[in-house]
């Protein structure tokens, strides 16, 4: 019998599988890619994940929310998180099934029968991640399927919902749906990550619609500054800390939650603005040594799982984004997003 508090974080998004190789500027260039980059595949990349195929490869459960869920579980006691996307009725699905039960995470797929498995190359070159990702069967996420009874009633007990910025390319109406499920029960938390700069560029309308949910947002700096830009002038070209601030204080449903916005810049110092709070808080990353550092793909994932394992612990800010940052350590010093087993356990900065 499992207990009332089971799969209190209930995450959606994408899932993929990511196909790891290394390249070099000559595959940059054949598939119109940047070093430092996330974009969705046009029909011109679709031969990239044969090439990459053909290359010394690795195949790892991805998709940023999962990652971000499989983090978190890796936290949080047993039977904590519970992930939710579109996958594909192939071999694909199963070793993304496979990954996420050996991270102890629950998910609960809506299987497409015409749509294969996403995918997510990335193009690794020297430190950098290109990543270029054909969406496939998580393209076909359903709203149905979340308000389908078995799925609704895992949303209707968890507390705290996830929902990675990729998903409204995919399907606004079950972002919202989770919204507005927070909204009207104030003991619930809503929390949104920007995922990449194109989200806000030509997403800006979807990103929009959730904004005044937002209890957290989370996001690096070059998301930011995509945000910024997009709204134009009194925002645009501003600091970090002035666009956290701006996002904080946006219009908000639920006015007894202040919201808090958690902005990462690399090694640079862990931006956070409070709603309502007119100091802009700062905090030191945890330092890294180069040669200790072996892939950083799934850093941002590892940081906001981090970051939301805290939140669901009821832990301090301080303390939560320093989980993140612990966690995004431990991620960086392996294979993609993945960490390290035996388990480690979080000890304070």
């Amino acid at each position: 019998m499992g207990s009332t508090n089971d799969f209190q974080l209930l995450c959606l998004e994408n899932p993929l599988l990511d196909i790891q190789a290394e390249g070099d500027e000559s595959i940059l260039q054949k598939y119109s890619l940047k070093a430092n980059d996330a974009i969705l595949a046009e029909e011109k990349h679709m031969p990239l994940y044969a090439d990459l195929l053909s290359r010394k490869h690795a195949l790892i459960a991805g998709g940023a929310a999962q990652n971000t869920a499989r983090g978190a579980q890796y936290i949080l006691p047993a039977n904590s998180v519970l992930y939710i996307g579109c996958v594909g009725k192939d071999e694909y699905a199963e070793k993304l099934r496979s990954a996420c039960a050996a991270a102890g995470l629950r998910v609960e797929y809506r299987v497409d029968e015409t749509q294969p498995t996403g995918r997510c190359g990335v193009v690794i070159t020297g430190a950098n991640r290109s990543l270029c990702t054909h969406l496939a069967a998580a393209n076909e996420y359903k709203l149905e399927h979340l308000q389908s009874p078995p799925v609704w009633d895992l949303v209707k007990k968890a507390k705290y919902y996830y929902v990675g910025g990729y998903h409204l390319t995919v399907c606004v109406p079950a972002a919202m749906a989770l919204a507005k499920e927070a909204a009207e029960n104030p003991e619930k938390v809503y929390i949104m990550n920007l995922s990449a700069p194109f989200i806000p560029q030509f997403f800006k309308q979807q990103l929009e619609e959730t904004s005044p949910y937002w209890d957290y947002l989370i996001g690096n700096e070059t998301e930011a500054a995509a945000w910024a830009e997009a709204q134009g002038e009194g925002v645009k070209g501003k600091s970090v800390q002035e666009i956290a601030k701006h996002m904080a204080e946006l219009k908000k449903v639920n006015e007894g939650r202040k919201r808090t916005v958690v902005i990462t810049q690399g090694t640079e110092p862990t931006v956070v603005a409070v709603q309502g709070e007119e100091k802009v808080r700062e905090y030191p990353v945890r330092t890294i040594g180069k040669e200790e550092i072996y892939d950083t793909n799934g850093a941002g994932d590892a940081f906001a799982g981090g970051f939301v394992a805290g939140i669901v612990e009821g832990k301090s800010l301080e303390e939560s984004v320093d989980m993140g940052q612990w966690l995004a350590k431990l991620s960086i010093k392996e294979l993609g997003p993945q960490f390290p087993y035996p388990k480690q356990t979080y000890s304070a900065a």
